[in-house]
């Protein structure tokens, strides 16, 4: 079988594909760490900047170059494309509504043995906060790849949150069906569902596969754009259910749990909600990625532990 790609490396390779064609396609990096990052540099040298490791600067240059017409891709890791460059990104982006791509890799625990430094815990809270700035979450490389096609096509601003690591196929080939939705049903199930987006979803999943073997038929949701977000298909898609669970490796202020629950009231839709993220606290812990779900709550033991109680309630 073979090996599941890099998100980031798919995103790049299908940037790339389109840049050949279309030399308004511009792409900033503050890092070299990617190989696919040396073919847009070799190949398509005046489509390509490398600010330095200056990711504020990196937002300056590329509001420049959007002001005068291009369509530009910002990539970083994701704690300083989003927390390091947020004043850049309210007062430039955001305040012109200009429509540039922001590209942050190793979200939440992503870069795990990095500590605080590299930990990106609350990006969904912070760019939530920003006037016009949609956000999306892949879990594959398959609704990577369909996800940098719509930014190419649709250029906005955008922030789009890839894992560092890789991860197996989920949708087989269907993603492209629920991209306009924002949300998909990965897996049906019965009275109760875990709503989730990114790595999160194949934790839900193995959740899924043990459950059954108890008799607990758990749903699967893939709330891959958290803003804006569609709450007519949201609504649909969790119709069946009347316990819900979020999964985030998030802070829960004002995260991905809270953006699900201020849909639901916005709706006036009464439904049970329990919520999996990081407390209202910071561990500066060194720890593999499965250590620090441990520490924070959400680890697989965790999410099945909170469907086994949910499901008593159905």
């Amino acid at each position: 079988m073979a090996a599941s790609p890099l998100m980031r490396d798919v995103f790049i390779e299908t940037f790339t594909e389109a840049a050949r064609r279309n030399p308004n396609l511009i792409f900033i990096s503050a890092d070299f760490g990617a190989k696919a990052l040396d073919v847009v540099r070799e190949e398509l040298p005046r489509q390509f900047l490398h600010p330095g490791i200056a990711e504020q600067s990196m937002v300056d240059i590329g509001a420049g170059l959007a002001m005068e017409g291009k369509q530009v891709f910002l990539y970083a890791m994701g704690p300083f494309i989003s927390a390091r460059c947020y004043e850049q990104i309210k007062s430039l982006l955001v305040t012109m509504n200009l429509p540039i791509t922001l590209l942050g890799v190793g979200v939440g625990l992503g870069y795990d043995h990095a500590t605080m430094t590299h930990f990106v815990l609350e990006d969904l809270a912070c760019m939530r906060a920003l006037p016009g700035m949609e956000i999306l979450t892949p879990c594959d490389g398959e609704s990577t790849r369909e996800m940098a096609r719509f930014a190419i096509e649709d250029p906005a601003l955008r922030y789009i949150r890839l894992d560092r690591q890789p991860f197996p196929s989920v949708y087989g080939g269907r993603f492209a069906e629920s991209l306009q939705n924002g949300v998909a049903t990965v897996a049906a199930g019965e009275g109760l569902a875990i709503v989730t987006s990114g790595n999160f979803v194949h934790q839900a999943m193995q959740a899924r596969e043990i459950l059954r073997q108890e008799g607990i038929d758990l749903g699967v949701i893939d709330l891959f754009r958290i803003k804006p977000m569609n709450h007519k298909a949201v609504l649909e898609s969790l119709a069946p259910y009347s316990r819900l669970i979020t999964l985030e490796e998030q802070c829960l202020d004002g995260g991905f749990g809270s953006a699900l629950l201020e849909c639901l009231s916005d709706q006036g839709r009464s439904v049970a909600v329990k919520r999996l993220g990081v407390p209202g606290l910071y561990r500066a812990q060194n720890g593999n990625r499965a250590h620090l779900h441990q520490l924070y709550g959400i680890s697989l033991d965790d999410t099945l532990c909170a469907a086994r109680e949910a499901a008593k309630q159905v």
